[in-house]
């Protein structure tokens, strides 16, 4: 088959004969662009130095052990981290005893699944139907990495009336780019749309739950997900949002007994597992969060993704219990087993201090609160939630100036910082209307900088430098109308002087998406959609963005 004979394949397998046999099978069809992995942790390395058009990959990885990772598990790791491309090829090999486990629990779908054991025929036939369905969507799929979503959009809906074989395909995309844009309500119209036709589409009605859910009408979200578990009760991607959606009806007690359950029929996935047990401490059910953590410290241990946070929520959970004991063996087996991470020195110190303050020693807890809060100035993969904790932890031991630095950095962390509202309202919840107001104004200040800054950048002719300076305001206070309305100004003017960039035209529409809601009758915005669409018209793609 000479139409294969330039893709390129990895072979994620421990088992010598089946890579052998695999290598064989794909020789037959002119595939000679292979490469191994053994193990989970083997293939992400392999990923992160190179790109494959196909992954085939054996679902029991560690042969049937209850420590290792399994093929569902990689997949999670490929994706949630970006390792491997959204059309990247991949196949889950499964025994036929496993196969209908794995195929109804799926928490990520992969490309297809292949039961052993299988001819050469019927692996290239599913290389090739998955190659086609690649083919026919690669065009909208490129322009969808590229960011230019409206562009996905009108290739999508031509994909949908000029290739039928794979319009369910394209309505899926095209329901994806419009969420990707914040646009609810055309995201659920194309749901919506697949339903009339096939009533049974899954995927379409979490798609349209989560339509509902992220406009914030939860009471539909929760029917829908409910009603979708009693047509799929292994749906597990359904299992999580509904717990999501009762969370945000104020219900926890509910959302844990959804994950509870969840966990039951699909145990290995750690993000759930970490859901879990953060809901049983929120709940005080202490038993229930000790076995979620722990079972995340002792899967996440077989991952390249680790993280010393998910050692702090066991301490934190054991601290809670009064079992300092199990606490310290936690924090060495940190410091062992993560002595290299970036971010256990905060971490670890964490910890610490969450012991020390057990046992009654104030002194020392806030010494290593302090060196918690320097580390994490500097360790960038720490989540917000944790910072956070450790600020309030900061405030309690009255370090208010550890704690004021770090909310400021995390204001001002360009890729997932705070904004000002959410920045005040850490110390207002703690009961510092002091800090919070010093905040407030340091917020302001940094806008008005940011505004200078610009101004000045645009004096000098430096567009690109200007619009940088500005966006990274608007992620501060990304409710401030002075900051938007120069940030749009700014985009608009780059893009009429130094050409169309569609990324940036999509911010710049977004951006005005938000000035309207925040200020309806402000007299810029008409004058604003003008020059935008004159610009538009200037570089000829007025009809498609």
């Amino acid at each position: 088959m000479p139409e294969f004979s330039d893709l390129s394949v990895l072979i994620v397998d421990p088992s010598p004969g089946m890579r052998a046999s695999l290598h064989n099978m794909l020789n037959a069809s002119s595939i000679t662009k292979i490469d191994y992995a053994t193990s989970a942790g083997t293939a992400i390395r392999q990923l992160g130095k190179k790109a494959y058009d196909i992954i085939l990959c054996e679902y029991d990885l560690d042969g049937g052990g209850a420590n290792g990772q399994d093929g569902q598990q990689l997949l999670e790791d490929l994706r949630h981290h970006r390792l491997i491309a959204p059309d990247t090829i991949f196949i889950m090999l499964t025994t036929e005893g496993t196969g209908a486990k794995v195929i109804g629990a799926a928490e990520l779908t992969p490309t297809d699944y292949v039961l052993k054991p299988f001819t050469v025929e019927a692996l290239m036939a599913r290389i090739g139907r998955a190659v086609d369905r690649r083919n026919a969507l690669l065009p909208a799929a490129t322009q969808v990495a590229n960011g230019n979503l409206r562009e996905a959009l009108r290739l999508c809906a031509a994909g949908i009336d000029g290739a039928p074989r794979y319009a369910t395909d394209f309505a899926r995309l095209q329901a994806e780019t419009h969420a990707a844009l914040e646009d609810w309500s055309e995201a659920e119209l194309v749901y919506q749309t697949v339903l009339a036709l096939r009533p049974g589409a899954g995927w379409a009605q979490l798609g349209a739950a989560r339509c509902h859910y992220a406009q914030g009408r939860y009471d539909d979200a929760r029917e829908a997900l409910e009603r979708l578990l009693e047509l799929y009760p292994r749906f597990m991607s359904a299992h999580d949002l509904l717990a999501r959606t009762y969370q945000a009806l104020g219900q926890d007690h509910l959302a844990k007994k959804v994950l509870e359950h969840a966990v039951t029929i699909s145990p290995h996935m750690v993000r759930r597992l970490r859901h879990l047990g953060e809901l049983a401490f929120a709940t005080d059910d202490i038993g229930a969060a000790e076995r979620a953590f722990r079972a995340v410290v002792g899967k996440a241990r077989y991952s390249e993704f680790r993280s010393p946070e998910d050692h702090v929520n066991l301490v934190r959970t054991l601290v809670r219990k009064g079992d300092a004991g199990q606490a310290a063996g936690v924090i060495r087996d940190m410091e062992r087993s993560l002595r290299g991470n970036a971010d256990t020195d905060a971490c670890r110190a964490l910890a610490a201090a969450l012991v020390l303050d057990l046992g009654g020693h104030e002194t020392a807890a806030a010494a290593e609160l302090a060196r918690a809060a320097e580390s994490a100035r500097t360790a960038e993969a720490l989540s917000s939630q944790l910072k956070i904790g450790l600020v309030n932890a900061c405030l309690r031991h009255r370090l208010d100036s550890p704690a004021a630095a770090l909310v400021l950095d995390m204001m001002n962390d360009s890729a997932r910082g705070l904004t000002v509202e959410q920045a005040v309202d850490v110390f207002e919840k703690a009961g510092r209307h002091d800090l919070a107001v010093t905040v407030g104004r340091r917020a302001t200040q940094q806008a008005e900088e940011a505004l200078s800054d610009t101004a000045q950048k645009l004096g000098q002719g430096e567009l690109r430098a200007a619009v940088g300076a500005i966006t990274a305001a608007v992620r501060r206070s990304p409710r401030n109308v002075q900051v938007l309305l120069t940030a749009v100004q700014t985009i608009l003017r780059q893009l009429d002087e130094l050409g169309w960039e569609a990324p940036l035209a999509e911010q710049a529409t977004a951006l005005l998406a938000r000035l309207r809601k925040l200020d309806p009758a402000n007299g810029a915005l008409e004058h604003m959609a003008q020059q935008y669409g004159a610009t538009r018209r200037k570089y000829g793609i007025a009809a498609t963005a």
